[in-house]
């Protein structure tokens, strides 16, 4: 075990926070991408680059009072770039701008949204032909008799645009109050139709391998395959009406409410019919007593989804919100546990290669391990 990173409080930090790493280097042929927020007072936020040992490649200080989110290396007009959100309110209504710098550190572009809204620092995604996909949380009104609700509660509805990264036009907007009925929330209704209810809490996007969209929504316990022509719903996992049967395979465990996840992120399509996702189990009260990153099988035939592999939060914890789980060039499973102060690395078989913790009260959204050509500036922990 080591600790690695040093800090000093100041009126203004500009350190990220230090990390105590335990078990071996990450044996990934790339480095790990984090942005880790929290405890402004002693630390800096914003996004960092770490080496598979921890040491620091890059950081870059944000301003007190912002929050980086989803930083990562991607690729925009065939060359390796960083990606990352930067702004306020990262969790709830949010308001920011998406930030790409190329390998020399320099900002080459910047992504906004479209049509008067704010893009929400949950997902930042450069597809395969060089556009952007964002995410957005909007205040509505909505008629919740129906449900049992008031005629006119406050709703928060979420948003996925697809940007052209150098026009900044609209090509693609889905909202989920046109698909989704709010009865598929999972989430009580507020005691005051002011209140804003989170019945959706759009948390992801992604392209899966046939160019639909994996849409993930946190408070309805539902990934939805979208078509990105029409908006429509081919089919959805999880939730009060899922296309699929729920199984675990011999081993694995379903959740209390016979689940195979409650309060997800990050789904990942990792092979034919094959998906990973982060299973939080938790807003508060846990339906598991720990969260997991799973891998699940599904059956277009059957409409059976199995539950197939899941690795455990390393301490047994519950992260009630955030996290993330992907697999990386050699298929070992790097994980970001959300709210919780680590992130993990698993072998295929299961087994904890690497685990690093930060101080109390500092986080991270996602994490990741990527391979990154960029330059390496000199500056080490």
């Amino acid at each position: 075990m080591f600790a690695a990173g040093s800090a000093t409080a100041s009126s203004t930090p500009t350190a990220p926070p230090p990390l105590t790493i335990t078990g071996s280097a990450s044996r990934v042929d790339g480095d790990i991408f984090i942005a880790p927020y929290g405890d402004q007072s002693t630390y800096a936020n914003g996004p960092e680059i770490l080496s598979s040992s921890g040491k620091i490649i890059w950081f870059h200080a944000i301003p007190v009072g912002e929050d980086a989110a989803d930083f990562r290396t991607q690729t925009y007009d065939g060359q390796p770039v960083l990606t990352w959100w930067q702004g306020t309110g990262l969790g709830g209504l949010s308001s920011g701008t998406d930030y790409i710098y190329n390998d020399h550190y320099q900002q080459i572009a910047t992504v906004n949204a479209g049509n008067g809204y704010s893009a929400d620092g949950h997902e930042f995604l450069i597809t395969p032909w060089n556009t952007a996909l964002i995410l957005i949380y909007t205040t509505a009104t909505a008629n919740l008799t129906s449900i049992g609700g008031p005629a006119d509660q406050t709703v928060i509805d979420g948003i996925v645009q697809e940007i052209n990264i150098k026009t900044g036009k609209v090509l693609f907007q889905w909202n989920s109050a046109d698909h989704v009925p709010y009865s598929q929330s999972e989430q009580p209704l507020p005691a005051s139709a002011s209140t804003p209810w989170d019945w959706f809490h759009i948390n992801a996007v992604k392209v899966a391998d046939n160019g639909t969209l994996l849409i993930d929504a946190r408070d309805t316990w539902t990934t939805y395959d979208v078509n990105l022509r029409t908006g429509q719903i081919n089919w959805q996992l999880g939730g009060k009406d899922s296309t699929f049967k729920e199984v675990a395979a011999p081993g694995q465990t379903l959740d209390s409410a016979g689940e195979i996840f409650a309060w997800q992120h990050d789904p990942q399509q990792v092979g034919p019919n094959t998906y990973t996702f982060f299973d939080n189990e938790s807003s508060g009260t846990p339906l598991l007593s720990y969260s997991r990153a799973i891998t699940v099988q599904l059956n277009f035939r059957t409409k059976v989804a199995t539950l197939v592999a899941s690795d455990n939060q390393p301490e047994g914890l519950s992260a009630a919100a955030e996290g993330n789980a992907q697999t990386t060039l050699n298929r070992d499973l790097f994980v970001g546990w959300g709210v919780l102060p680590y992130f993990s690395e698993f072998s295929p078989s299961g087994s904890l290669l690497f685990n690093a913790e930060f101080p109390a009260g500092v986080n991270t959204y996602r994490a990741y391990q990527q391979p990154w050509p960029g330059s390496r500036p000199h500056r080490g922990r």
